[in-house]
């Protein structure tokens, strides 16, 4: 958490606040975040006096395009980026500032400090990591059927896992994978390489319907996601079975369990997912 829809609504809300200004100074407070280059100093040097262009996204990747890079953020769990007035008080936890030509500044904060930043030259920005093994994004062409049916038939993994595998399909996490496979009537413990045809079908289109569902609510708050203004996003109405354990499906009325798969939090309902 974040997954593909809450980052995806990040972007969204931040391109309105950032693009076309400049990064006038970068202030780091903890290092650790740096991931490329490994000098903060050298970070900081690189994105001053960069413009923001765009904002794109991968996976569950945030990608900031500027003058000559790309700035390549992770949010892990608990990252978030927000617009201040350089006056206001800056709060807890707070562990990256982009100044801004506007006199704002951007901010990264992190609760539990897991988030990762890198800068990367733009013709390399899929040759190296952290974007370099990604699968594709649900949303891209190249997630085709014949695509996404050979990855599956290659392994004997459970599903659950391969969903969770960031080199099969970028930006899925556990949320969206137990309401995938509820709505692809598939458990999560079946081998991926005895699923049929149309169970694989079913999963593929089920997933995409579901991001697109969650980015329409602006992703799914959990715990403590919001997007850039500070807003929560609302698709945890509309789940079936993740964090519903011990109530009756909304389906079949069996109730709900929660299980360990891979060592995942995983919901299942038994009665629309035959084991």
């Amino acid at each position: 958490m974040p997954e593909l829809p809450e980052v995806e609504t990040i972007r969204h809300t931040l391109k309105r606040f950032v693009v076309g200004k400049t990064i006038e100074n970068v202030q780091v407070f903890w290092p650790k975040i740096i991931k490329q280059p490994d000098d903060v100093e050298a970070f900081k040097l690189l994105l001053h006096g960069q413009t923001i262009h765009d904002i794109k996204r991968k996976g569950k990747f945030l990608l900031f395009e500027l003058d000559d890079y790309y700035l390549v953020s992770h949010l892990r769990m608990e990252g978030k980026y927000s617009v201040h007035p350089k006056v206001e008080a800056i709060p807890k936890h707070t562990h990256v500032i982009f100044a801004l030509s506007t006199g704002e500044e951007l901010r990264y904060n992190d609760v539990r400090k897991f988030g990762t930043m890198h800068v990367l030259e733009k013709n390399q920005l899929f040759q190296e990591k952290p974007l370099n093994h990604l699968g594709p994004d649900p949303f891209d062409p190249e997630f085709t059927i014949d695509y996404f049916s050979e990855k599956i038939k290659r392994t004997n993994r459970v599903i659950k896992a391969v969903l969770l595998d960031q080199t099969v399909v970028a930006g899925l996490g556990n949320i969206y994978v137990d309401e995938t496979l509820f709505k692809a009537g598939v458990h999560p413990l079946k081998n991926a390489n005895k699923l049929t045809k149309a169970e694989i079908a079913a999963i593929r289109k089920q997933a995409i319907a579901t991001l697109k569902d969650a980015v329409k609510q602006g992703g799914t708050t959990i715990r403590s996601y919001v997007n850039g203004q500070g807003e929560m996003g609302m698709f945890q109405q509309e789940l079936n079975v993740y964090a519903q354990e011990n109530t009756a499906c909304k389906n079949c009325g069996r109730t709900i369990i929660k299980m360990k798969v891979g060592g995942r939090g995983t919901h299942v309902c038994p009665g629309c997912q035959k084991q």
